[in-house]
């Protein structure tokens, strides 16, 4: 196989490991003596709910109501699939957001609630609090993913303007509840997964207002306002770890990144190249990280140290971008900018990175792959690396060079997928 092959092989391996109609139905419970509630958001949900469907016993009743992002759906007979925004919400998340709150708090006792969590299903399950409205909740979901924010403080803001995250909607079934989750945070906390609705909530209102300042975000007075009315305990905290609402509900953490990478490492090793496994949970800013990628990739061309050749250096996380150009990209077409700049390109050395959703950050893409030519290349189109990486226009880089990876909706999520070959 040509490097090229092989990194894109890698890359299929990863996504296969968090392919929910493989890993859902091992985790199936029997059903109970009353009703099935299947609920869920995420860019896996629909996935995940048409994997239930299709391992339910066809005499156990069986309805229910997922949301998943606009081009995910996939097509089931027993539960709901609703198509919303993302990763700005939208109102079609928030009527299905309430269809599924109102259907939650009809369970009984004898019923069952399979909650099927996946990442994206912060914006797409959006119930805002009274307080604020569905524009305030785009406008503040807006502007913190455009300040680089990290995922968990992001999460912890939408979880206090929430009237089903941060473990309201677990607050509100009096049914036992499994909350099969397909992790694409760091740490695969469920708490942070879809802003946790199952999962208890360990933040507060006061942390809240400290990321807003942290970030210097603009905000919408009514979000400030909500948030500062939830400090002075005039609006309900989230349920806390220890709350009793939890004694009834299992967080099932189902699918990682770490699992994919090792899929990853075992394509790799099946065609005679060592995999290092660098890390499941690397953050910081994109362009940053790409440059200690970069050194340690030059090292190991260079000097054998720490591994010798040929060797697949694999990484996962969820890096963030600070916007401040006018381009086109994500967050894993500017890592591979970034790391293309560093090594301009070495001879040996061969990048792929990807979103295992197969969207970087709101582009058609899943990421892109990078060779030992691409650097002669982009300068014989006129290309300039530094000027493009400046404006956030990776997108534009490898889309001129046609080294763009589109792969469509994978619909699952386990974050970023990162892996450089030293051949």
């Amino acid at each position: 196989m040509t490097p090229r092959d092989l990194l894109l092989g890698s890359f299929k391996a990863a996504i296969a490991a968090a392919d929910p109609l493989l890993i859902v139905p091992p985790h199936l419970p029997a059903p109970p003596k009353g009703r099935t509630l299947v609920v869920g958001a995420g860019k896996a949900a629909a996935a995940m709910a048409l994997a239930v469907e299709q391992h339910w016993p066809s005499a156990a009743p069986l309805h229910g109501i997922v949301i998943t992002r606009y081009g995910h759906g996939v097509l089931t007979n027993r539960i709901t699939v609703i198509e919303a925004g993302h990763p700005l919400p939208d109102e079609s998340g928030q009527i299905a957001a309430k269809t599924i709150f109102d259907s939650v708090k009809r369970l009984a006792k004898d019923d069952l609630l399979i909650a099927l969590v996946s990442g994206g299903g912060s914006s797409l399950l959006a119930l805002p609090v009274p307080a604020i409205s569905m524009p305030d909740l785009k406008s503040i979901t807006a502007g913190l993913l455009r300040c680089g924010a990290p995922i968990q403080d992001i999460n912890t803001i939408r979880k206090h303007l929430s009237l089903i995250q941060g473990g309201r909607l677990a607050a509100a079934c009096k049914a036992r509840i499994l909350a099969l989750v397909i992790s694409d945070v760091t740490g695969d906390d469920a708490t942070h997964v879809a802003s946790g609705p199952c999962a208890p909530d360990p933040t507060t209102y006061a942390d809240a207002m400290e990321i807003l300042r942290r970030h210097d975000c603009k905000v919408p007075d009514a979000v400030r306002s909500a948030l500062q009315q939830g400090v002075r305990g005039n609006m309900a905290e989230t349920p806390k770890p220890g709350d009793p609402a939890f004694d009834r509900t299992e967080n099932n953490v189902i699918a990682t990144a770490q699992q994919s990478l090792q899929a990853a490492a075992k394509f790799f090793e099946a065609h005679g190249i060592r995999a290092a496994i660098l890390s499941d949970s690397v953050t910081g800013e994109a362009r940053e990280v790409a440059k200690v990628h970069a050194a340690l990739a030059r090292e190991i061309a260079a000097h054998g140290q720490p591994f010798k050749p040929p060797v697949a250096l694999l990484s996962g996380g969820e890096c963030t971008v600070t916007v401040k150009g006018a381009g086109r990209g994500g967050r894993c077409t500017e890592f591979l900018l970034s790391l293309s700049s560093e090594l301009r390109f070495e001879s040996n050395i061969y990048a792929l990175a990807c979103d295992t959703d197969g969207i970087d950050g709101t582009e058609d893409n899943a990421g892109a792959i990078a060779t030992p030519d691409t650097s002669t290349r982009a300068a014989q189109l006129g290309l300039n690396a530094g000027a493009m990486l400046a404006n956030n226009d990776a997108y534009g880089y490898f889309s001129a060079l046609g080294d763009l990876i589109v792969t469509g909706p994978t619909r699952t999520n386990v974050n970023d997928y990162r892996a450089i070959l030293i051949t």
